[in-house]
């Protein structure tokens, strides 16, 4: 492969040779899920400990695709600089029908913004990012090749069996973080099941290595001529690797397609020549599914560990990250007294309404791209045949839609005459400020946000008063003269008034923390 694999060593814990003391939080995991997870509780001083089985990060670009929120989030965590640096930055898609372009769009049509709309970056870079920031911070103890074998629970916590190479020890923790990935050991473990859709689908991955002139765009084919009735779709990644995704039909032997003699006159079809390098295969299947809830006593499910949904529309990693983003700042308050747990109930709530949105919008694009045969292939066919004549069909064209933050449904003081882009619910909107960024000047903290109107203390909020310019009027005051934003720790407006008296804004903010 074009990335070169360094393993990381491993250290043996103290646990093999003495007792250690109760942990606060165990993250089982160190994919790009469980190292943010380690690192957001660090930002709020709170510390873990992140166990892995293995010890080189994730064999395969797997997720490529981070979305303008996912860098919001890699900012915070320290590593958006690399990040960006390394990534190929994107913003507009292309969809075609056989050999012609039905429908475009651009992700981040204004300006303003200090991400952008989207990088494709491998998620080992990610991973490897992640690990060089984690190993920066005291506060986590980063274990590699410690296997989780057994979880009990008891009423104030769980006790974990561990197994590494020099044998067995026992960790017992207040919270354990399952953000182990799909298959999930610790779901087995708690004898726990998903509950959705699973679709009679396979499609191909293929990474290959090739010197190119193609855009950094997302390109998606309805039945190109290169794959006939079929549908397929293309990135540029980061070190001329380029990723095609190929449909194959439910009855395709996976062994059989990842073979290099199968899959590279696939390929060769598709760039149109044999000038290219296989770096890695691998066949996968549509699933649209969940947990029913994602808190099960002591443990907390975080990412592919709690939800799933079908890879189109990059809503995997990017929902796992919002999770964490969901999470982190409502399990530190708890383990530092500032709230009782009732308030993790609101990460299930909010988070459980989050996945059930990417999955319902994640089965609508799987059944559009591989419909079955009756109404769904003819409803298919007739919006692809529609959009090559009518503008008002293309935006009907369906290959996936991108990754965007859900707007929670909070019961929470509102004024309909501030814009709907900051309503409450929403990730506050970034906005140029001088010489900095809003959502930088966010996050960690209750913020007030005094927009046109003077700063009272509220006790137990910070004041920032950043004064107005054309995208802070645009995104928060349109008509307004000014306006008060109470904004939570995850950079999501809490509540939201025109104007407002000391006693309502402190009562919105006990609000948050009791998790109404």
């Amino acid at each position: 492969m074009a990335y070169e694999y360094k393993p990381y060593n491993f250290v043996a814990p103290a646990g093999l040779t003495a007792p250690e003391d109760k942990k606060k939080v165990v993250i089982v995991g160190a994919g790009p899920i469980g190292l943010a997870m380690a690192i957001e509780l660090a930002n709020h001083g709170q510390p873990s400990v992140v166990l892995d089985d293995n010890n080189v990060v994730s064999v395969g670009s797997r997720a490529i695709c981070w979305s303008k929120r996912s860098l919001e989030i890699f900012d915070r965590l320290g590593i958006a600089e690399r990040a960006l640096d390394k990534g190929v930055t994107w913003q507009i898609g292309r969809t075609f029908h056989r050999d012609k372009e039905v429908f475009s769009f651009d992700l981040q049509p204004d300006e303003g913004h200090k991400m952008p709309a989207f990088i494709n970056l491998q998620q080992y870079y990610v991973e490897q990012f992640l690990i060089d920031r984690a190993q920066e911070i005291d506060l986590i103890d980063l274990r590699f090749q410690n296997k989780v074998v057994s979880l009990d629970q008891e009423p104030n916590g769980a006790i974990l069996d561990i197994e590494t190479p020099n044998g067995m020890y026992a960790l017992e923790a207040d919270y354990v973080l399952a953000c182990d990935g799909a298959r999930s050991p610790i779901r087995g473990m708690l004898g726990l099941e998903f509950e959705g859709e699973f679709f009679e689908e396979r499609f191909l991955i293929a990474d290959i290595e090739m010197e190119a002139e193609f855009p950094s765009e997302r390109h998606f084919w309805f039945e190109p001529e290169f794959h006939a009735g079929q549908s397929a779709l293309l990135h540029k990644q980061p070190d001329s690797i380029y990723r095609i995704d190929l449909q194959l039909g439910w009855d395709a032997n996976p062994e059989h397609e990842m073979t290099p003699e199968v899959v590279i006159p696939r390929i060769e079809k598709v760039v149109g020549h044999s000038d290219f390098r296989l770096d890695w295969v691998s066949v996968y299947s549509f699933q649209c599914r969940r947990l029913q809830s994602f808190i099960h006593g002591r443990v907390i499910f975080v990412g592919d560990s709690a939800h799933i949904v079908s890879p189109f529309g990059a809503r995997g990693g990017n929902g796992g990250l919002q999770d964490v983003d969901n999470l982190g700042w409502k399990l530190a308050a708890v383990l530092d007294g500032r709230a009782d747990s009732r308030l993790l109930d609101s990460y299930d709530r909010e988070r459980v309404y989050g996945a059930d949105e990417n999955i319902a919008t994640s089965a609508r694009s799987t059944k559009f791209m591989t419909p079955a045969d009756g109404i769904e292939r003819t409803f298919r066919d007739q919006v692809l045949n529609l959009a090559d004549k009518a503008e008002f069909a293309r935006s009907w064209v369906n290959s996936g839609r991108l990754s965007k933050p859900c707007t929670y449904p909070l019961d929470a003081p509102d004024n309909r005459r501030l814009p709907p882009s900051a309503r409450p619910g929403t990730v506050a909107p970034d906005a140029p400020l001088a010489g900095d960024w809003l959502l930088s000047q966010l996050g960690r903290d209750m913020v007030l946000l005094a927009l046109g109107r003077p700063a009272p203390d509220v006790g137990g909020c910070r004041v920032l008063s950043p004064g107005t310019n054309d995208a802070i009027r645009t995104r928060y005051l349109g008509a307004a003269e000014g306006a008060y934003y109470l904004i939570r720790p995850d950079q999501v407006v809490a509540a939201r008034w025109v104007d407002a008296a000391v006693e309502e804004i402190k009562n919105a903010a006990a609000s948050v923390w009791k998790g109404i």
